[in-house]
């Protein structure tokens, strides 16, 4: 699994709280700022991409919230929404 973070104040800090058991053995590698490839290329230290952020934000959701949600909401979105009428 691959985390991503920031050093802040000469600590390691991560995007997202990840449960390690004590004693984990982690590799650390450093990406350069702006450097080609890098995942994070022009993001700022606190600032998640939306991907990221929007997995963070889904990953606290319980599953019986994401059950309540009824099962054409991506094919019905605007009735949802707007209250249009069905298709």
């Amino acid at each position: 699994m691959t985390y991503h973070g920031y050093v802040r104040n000469g600590r390691i800090e991560l995007d997202a709280a990840v449960p390690l058991p004590e004693g984990t053995q982690v590799e650390l590698t450093i990406v350069p700022s702006g450097q080609p490839g890098g995942k994070r290329q022009g993001s700022t230290p606190g600032e998640l991409p939306l991907d990221d952020e929007l997995e963070r934000i889904w990953r606290d959701v319980p599953d019986s919230e994401w059950d309540k949600l009824p099962a054409d909401l991506t094919d019905q979105l605007d009735h949802y929404l707007y209250g249009t009428l069905r298709t």
